[in-house]
């Protein structure tokens, strides 16, 4: 394979979908608090001057949902009507409905054990979910998103920490990284940072500050050369963002919250799910398997796919793919058998592994859910390559 070039994107935390996101995740978190058995499937969506939470939550708690939404989007920084929306002021609305029975009835009791008492609770979907893991960075994570992350998220430190105050909430990142013949990242051809700002600061300003504070901040200089391309703010002007210059919904950045593109996706969103929902709860524990491959040398990139059955426990399928990346020491079907001898994928299971009762998720909601090594999440531990590595070894 000649050389080539992979772009991924991110966004901040203003962001009208990421607002979204953190809203469904805060009332998820506030709930299992509570309730850790909570069933929830909490969407959101904002638009000018206007929240609105909806789904179905079957819970034993009492939460006051504006009151978290309030809070969540304050948080976030929108606390000015100048900035185009304004947690103290903006309506909010809420529209929710308990658990479908016939939904609740499958997950409550899996198929497997409806003959023999086994008291397993099924998935809550059917679908596939994708796990993807590379060596190219420390946190096994393709160097396009992570690069992305961590630019998004520096646009955030700057504004907050008023580095550059003149800046707002809503913004976007976008790296484009050239990877050579053999498949290894080797320079950032392309930097693109979209900035929502005030409107009393020249363009000329936004554009050297954010080359200097956050784009030389975050980029090693070693991915950077005379032939990098940078464009901040390149339609000109980014006065009006957040839900005022676009509407939110919960589960629109999915590409965002996973591997950037590198490596494929189910289809299925996280932010606002309990883990009975293998959306979210297996996602994550494909992650956890392409993960500790990876760690284990068994190969340099690894896409783990899973797929469930409503009411039904064990996954339908488990493919490791390692042979199409070229990159594996040991044949995939052998991967695979030693999956299935180290990891209990069903939901079950995948819940008190991840330990992900717990609340954790609003953290989560932006800047990616998968690399995310600085909060401490189960999925992101490599605590089974031996096992995985012995499994081979039998």
């Amino acid at each position: 394979m000649s050389k080539y070039i992979f772009t991924s994107e991110s966004v901040t935390e203003g962001h009208p979908d990421k607002i979204c996101d953190a809203v469904s995740d805060a009332v998820l978190d506030e709930l299992l608090r509570r309730d850790p058995y909570s069933r929830v499937a909490c969407e959101t969506v904002a638009t000018t001057g206007m929240i609105m939470c909806m789904g179905e939550i079957s819970t034993k708690a009492q939460i006051d949902i504006p009151a978290v939404v309030r809070k969540t989007v304050a948080e976030i920084g929108y606390t000015d009507d100048s900035f185009g929306f304004n947690a103290n002021t903006c309506a909010v609305f809420t529209t929710i409905d308990k658990q479908s029975p016939d939904i609740a009835m499958g997950v409550d009791n899996a198929y497997e054990g409806r003959d023999n008492d086994l008291n397993d609770i099924g998935a809550g979907d059917q679908g596939m979910m994708f796990g993807y893991a590379c060596d190219e960075t420390p946190e096994l994570m393709p160097l396009p998103i992570s690069l992305a992350h961590k630019l998004a998220k520096r646009l955030t430190q700057v504004r907050k920490t008023d580095v550059l105050p003149y800046l707002r909430p809503d913004g976007k990142s976008q790296v484009s990284v050239e990877y050579d013949a053999s498949g290894r990242p080797v320079r950032v051809d392309t930097v693109v940072i979209s900035a929502q700002h005030s409107e009393d600061v020249s363009l000329s300003k936004i554009r050297e500050d954010i080359l200097k504070y956050v784009i030389k901040d975050i980029i090693p200089d070693k991915f950077l050369d005379k032939n990098t391309n940078y464009f901040v703010n390149p339609t000109g002007r980014f006065v009006v963002g957040g839900p005022m210059g676009d509407s939110g919904l919960t589960g629109r950045k999915i590409i965002v919250d996973t591997y950037g593109g590198m490596g494929r996706h189910g289809g299925g969103a996280f932010s606002g799910k309990d883990p009975t929902k293998v959306d979210r709860s297996a996602a994550y524990m494909a992650r956890y398997v392409a993960k500790n491959i990876v760690a284990a040398s068994l190969a340099r990139k690894c896409e783990v796919q899973l797929a469930y059955a409503i009411g039904v426990a064990s996954p339908v399928s488990v493919m490791v793919d390692i042979n199409t990346f070229g990159t594996s020491t040991e044949e995939s079907s052998k991967i695979a058998n030693a999956v299935r001898e180290v990891f209990d994928l069903r939901p079950s299971a995948i819940i008190e592994t991840l330990d992900l009762r717990k609340p954790q998720y609003r953290p989560l909601a932006a800047y990616g859910h998968m690399g995310r090594e600085d909060l401490g999440v189960k999925w992101e531990q490599t605590d089974k390559a031996e096992e995985l590595r012995a499994a081979l070894r039998k």
